[in-house]
């Protein structure tokens, strides 16, 4: 009986010594494979309207409050690198941005396609002219969504997969600019705040057809902006800004971190 117990002892305490090292063995794998991340594309990547910018990015605005940034600090990658630029559009992501690209690479997050489109174009059409002319300048950007977009898309992510064929690729739309029926009482109509949000979902559609042709992942922000677009007196989006022009219609950096951050999170 004796010898009985002293075995059953034995055998409990080596079954636990051997649950603790697989615990600290299962531990040290989660922690080797942290991933390498790579995030590109263009202002609302690199964070531009967020404030806090690296110095050393210069014209490229990449901001500590962006969403990539944001990634990095909560989830502490095995390596990061951080190439979107303001004003990038597709072929300066393939010109200048996929180089920390490699067979390595875990994560790719990028949003691009609304230069390409003339986004900034169409905004200052709208708020400087008149609404017959912002909406025939909107439809000139949906023309273009639909001609010519989805060729350099496909361009883009063709070259990240050739570049880094096993990473998990995120790709992030835009949101909805205005809240309708908000709270402005000055500035754009009704009409042209609607046809607005209206391109940015056509925008968003066709970005998410072509990320799903090619295996990636689509995350879209339309949902964690509702309820805090322009006019809806919780903005995580500056409206246009006379003084820094440049951040006008971009996410604050509230909407990089409640807007963006938690789509790409759920999509990692």
């Amino acid at each position: 009986m004796k010898m009985s117990r002293l075995v059953a002892f034995s055998s409990s305490l080596l079954l636990g010594t051997l649950l603790a090292l697989t615990g600290a063995g299962v531990a040290q794998a989660k922690e080797s494979a942290a991933v390498d991340y790579v995030a590109l594309g263009d202002s609302y990547s690199s964070g531009v309207g967020a404030g806090s910018y690296d110095s050393a990015s210069g014209d490229c605005k990449r901001s500590t409050r962006a969403y990539p940034a944001l990634w990095k600090a909560a989830n502490n990658p095995a390596s990061f690198a951080f190439t979107a630029c303001s004003g990038a559009k597709t072929g300066d992501v393939t010109a200048g941005q996929l180089g920390p690209l490699t067979s390595s690479t875990d994560l790719v997050s990028i949003s691009i396609g609304g230069n390409d489109a003339g986004f900034a174009d169409v905004m200052t059409t709208c708020v400087l002219q008149s609404e017959a002319t912002c909406l025939s300048r909107i439809a000139t950007a949906r023309a273009y969504v639909d001609s010519t977009l989805p060729g350099k898309l496909d361009s883009v992510y063709s070259a990240i997969s050739a570049k880094a064929p096993s990473a998990r690729v995120v790709v992030l739309g835009y949101p909805r600019f205005y809240q309708l029926g908000g709270s402005c009482i000055a500035g754009l109509s009704e009409k042209e705040r609607s046809a607005i949000n209206g391109a940015a979902d056509y925008l968003n559609a066709a970005t998410a057809k072509r990320a799903a042709d090619h295996g990636f992942t689509f995350g879209d922000v339309t949902s964690t902006f509702t309820g805090h677009e322009i006019c809806s007196g919780s903005a995580w989006l500056h409206s246009v800004n006379w003084l820094n022009i440049g951040e006008s219609y971009h996410p604050t950096a509230a909407g990089q971190s409640g807007g963006y951050l938690p789509v790409l999170t759920s999509r990692a």
